[in-house]
């Protein structure tokens, strides 16, 4: 299997963000995220990547097709969302480069994509003199009734990358779960490495 990751700005990106925005409600209404999706929320969510001239989405692509996006910009961007889970961290937003959403369809999984999304964006991060990497993975009950019984956590794969969970550093978004009727709000657990 050809995977081609590459990472896109500017015109490319803005090209590429419906794609993306098919991608996460694909890939995120499985297990853990639960998220049921539409279109219309996800145009204006991405419109952040838009606006930011130091964003950057990385696409793995079978061909022309992309199968798999992830997406950065800098945490800067996003203070609405993140200040109150990085408030008492001694970290200032401006040098952390968040790592957001990475989705790849599950047949194109087991062949180093994930690790080509990371270096990708680390590279961006790095361009633009960023010291600090960050993103952030919902939290779940073990007990669950969704959790499927061979899950099997990225924490091995994003601690072997050098990142490590930030105490304390928990954001909260809401939305709603493909097997609830209303949106509920979900605690995402922040973890960091330095560049």
């Amino acid at each position: 299997m050809t995977i081609r990751v590459e990472a896109m700005t500017g015109a490319e990106l803005e090209a590429a963000l419906d794609d993306v925005a098919r991608l996460r409600i694909k890939v995120f209404s499985a297990w853990p995220y639960l998220y049921d999706g539409d279109l219309g929320y996800e145009r204006e969510y991405l419109q952040s990547y838009r606006d930011s001239e130091r964003a950057v989405v990385v696409g793995a692509f079978d061909g022309a097709t992309l199968v798999g996006a992830s997406t950065g910009a800098p945490l800067a961007d996003h203070a609405d969302d993140f200040a109150a889970a990085f408030a008492g961290t001694g970290i200032d937003l401006n040098d952390v480069f968040y790592c957001a959403e990475s989705v790849l369809l599950p047949e194109y999984r087991g062949h180093g994509v994930g690790h080509g999304f990371f270096d990708a964006r680390e590279a961006h991060a790095r361009k633009y003199g960023f010291s600090k990497c960050a993103f952030c993975g919902v939290q779940r009950p073990a007990d669950h009734p969704l959790r499927p019984a061979d899950y099997a956590p990225l924490d091995p794969f994003w601690r072997k990358r050098g990142y490590q969970p930030l105490s304390g550093a928990i954001a909260h978004f809401s939305w709603k779960d493909v097997d609830q009727a209303e949106e509920t709000k979900k605690p995402l657990q922040f973890w960091i490495r330095n560049l």
